[in-house]
């Protein structure tokens, strides 16, 4: 099973430190200190992928805490949380501390814990990217293979089925032949969606199904850096741009060179930040930071985002220059409760998938939990319905995964007994004696298959004689051959 990343919360009031740890004990696994002292003791002794530190604390503030743990644990995602928002303290944070997020109070718990969870992301690829430096160091020739072996495996995948799940009678199918019409065009295209309706996935299909899939895709979420950290990872610095910039730095940008670079959460960018990005749209060019000159990249962006744009460039939020630049096409990914039918081959790539990463195989899943899935509205989509199988094969005890495991908020969606026996009822045809007999015909075929077509069991448990029950036969027309109907 996956281990659960590590996070060190650093706050001297002890009321708030118990408020993070409930918060996210269930995500992470969470280690406090209450000043700088306990907390570099920890450090000294625990594997910590994430600080999570208040600003104000006695003795050293947060940032120059921060700058210390910078300097002995580099790898370290550091934050900042605070409720105070100087905006000295905030630029001390971002140069001296170098850290990846410096948050306001008050916070909101989905948002701390979507923060958190990208931190942690980020902590991972920093130590793919060591460790993809050093192979790459000392065996170039054949990791540069290796890459294009997996490149070309994913090209394959999204060439085949686009990499979206989906049944035959899907909505889904126009947007993919939509997908593979658009993607061999070199122009920029809009996703939008609501989250966890796979706008990646999306993203990705589009790249290698174009002629750039054999280049390089790269992913930026634009919501989770402030604007000069966004600008300094999309477009690179030069040595000496800011205090800790000791070397350069190639940006996303010139990383995608020849690919695709997908900007997630493009909504979210401040207006500042727009005319930046409409720049390298409208000439091709960036400027890293400290650069004295721009260079040219060839780079195709896509980008996606949960929010109204044309409502946001109505109310002056975003600019409609950079929209019109990002949407000569726009996809949209409809919500799982508007493509339901999708919902049962979803829920089998999924558990095929949670019964790798998380060793434990199971036979499959039962119609009755399926029922219940396709009932609820799934708000976070795709993501949540994944999250609720791998909390489905962790509680079940069965080798078919029941109900009975599911979470409260999807049973409570479920319809109930006299819910579905209105719906059953309701596609009866004909007047009222056509109808009762009609259920009476499928109580007679219930019973009698039950008892294996024991004549004399069936009529002693529905209270009729031998005889009553074989006139009741003949005059539906039933014999052993018949099935249950549904329906």
């Amino acid at each position: 099973m996956t281990q659960k990343t590590t996070i060190l919360i650093v706050d001297d009031e002890v009321r708030s430190l118990e408020s993070l740890e409930r918060i996210l004990e269930d995500d992470f696994n969470i280690l406090t200190a209450e000043n700088t002292i306990e907390a570099e003791k920890i450090l000294q002794t625990e594997w910590v992928q994430i600080i999570l530190c208040d600003q104000r604390l006695p003795g050293l503030t947060g940032v120059e805490f921060l700058k210390l743990v910078r300097h002995k644990w580099p790898n370290i995602v550091r934050m900042i949380i605070s409720g105070y928002t100087d905006s000295q303290d905030i630029i001390s944070a971002l140069n001296d501390a170098g850290i990846y997020q410096y948050i306001t109070k008050p916070w909101q718990p989905e948002s701390l814990i979507h923060l958190l969870k990208n931190a942690a992301q980020l902590f991972d690829l920093q130590r793919l990217n060591e460790s993809l430096s050093i192979e790459l160091k000392m065996a170039p020739d054949a990791f540069k293979d290796s890459i294009e072996r997996k490149r070309e495996k994913l090209k394959q995948n999204y060439q085949s089925d686009d990499g979206i799940t989906r049944s035959e009678q899907s909505i889904m199918n126009e947007i993919c032949a939509k997908i593979r019409r658009v993607a061999p065009y070199d122009i920029s295209v809009l996703i939008t969606g609501e989250s966890g309706t796979g706008k990646e996935l999306a993203a990705r299909a589009l790249h290698y199904n174009s002629h750039r899939a054999n280049k390089a895709f790269v992913v930026e979420n634009c919501a989770a850096l402030p604007d000069q950290l966004l600008e300094s990872e999309l477009f690179g610095y030069k040595s000496g741009a800011f205090t800790g910039a000791v070397e350069d730095r190639i940006g996303l940008f010139e990383r995608a060179n020849g690919g695709t670079i997908f900007l997630d959460e493009i909504g979210e960018v401040s207006p500042a930040f727009q005319v930046k990005l409409l720049r390298v749209l409208q000439e091709g060019e960036i400027r890293p930071l400290g650069a004295s000159k721009t260079r040219q990249v060839d780079v195709r962006v896509i980008a996606a985002t949960n929010r109204d744009l044309a409502a946001d460039v109505k109310s002056g939020r975003f600019r409609e220059d950079l929209y019109y630049r990002l949407t000569p096409i726009g996809i949209h990914l409809p919500p799982l409760r508007e493509r339901i039918e999708d919902i049962p081959v979803l829920v089998q790539k999924l558990l095929h998938q949670a019964t790798i990463n998380l060793g434990k195989k199971v036979d499959g899943i039962s119609d009755e939990a399926l029922t219940c899935m396709q009932a609820y509205h799934w708000p976070g989509n795709v993501r949540e319905l994944q999250n609720e199988i791998q909390h489905l094969l962790v509680m079940s005890d069965s080798n078919i995964l029941g109900a009975n495991n599911l979470s409260a908020r999807i049973l409570r969606a479920a319809p109930r007994d006299e819910e579905l026996e209105i719906q059953s009822l309701s596609k009866l045809n004909g007047n009222l004696k056509d109808r009762v007999e009609s259920i009476e015909s499928r109580i007679l075929k219930e019973c009698l298959i039950r008892h294996q077509w024991n004549k004399s069991r069936a009529a002693k448990e529905l209270g009729l004689s031998r005889v009553g029950l074989r006139s009741k036969l003949e005059r539906y027309g039933l014999s052993k051959n018949d099935q249950i109907q549904t329906g």
